[in-house]
């Protein structure tokens, strides 16, 4: 029994039931921080080509440019802004400024994260693919 309740615990950031934006917030912002720092060892690992010649950049080049890795690109687009946006938010509200309209300042956060997106997502598409 004792062990079934350390797993819950160490799962419970996960669940959502019963909590407000604050909740939601916290585990965008964790999953995001977890997303980025994956993201830095990748760019590490993709760095080292650098290292073994024009052809095998050249090589990652014209894959990074098929659409697979621009919706990719999306996605890291997505996390960085959101995980910007969201630390904004909440180093107002640590420093006690619009704490009374929290969930408003997280819905903004979440529309201007959307809509940055979608701009930065049709440019990717459009104009560079």
């Amino acid at each position: 029994m004792r062990e079934r309740s350390r797993w819950r615990g160490a799962l419970g950031w996960a669940d959502l039931r019963g909590r407000q934006e604050g909740g939601l917030a916290f585990l965008l912002m964790r999953l995001t921080g977890i997303g980025l720092a994956v993201y830095l060892f990748l760019h590490l690992y993709v760095l080292r080509l650098l290292a073994q010649g024009p052809e095998a950049w050249d090589a990652f080049i014209a894959t990074a440019k098929s659409p697979l890795f621009l919706a990719l690109d999306g996605v890291l687009f997505l996390g960085l802004l959101y995980h910007a946006l969201n630390g904004v938010r909440v180093t107002l509200l640590g420093l006690g400024i619009a704490v009374p309209h929290q969930a408003r300042l997280f819905w903004g956060v979440m529309a201007l994260t959307l809509l940055t997106t979608g701009i930065a997502l049709y440019a990717l598409f459009v104009l560079v693919g």
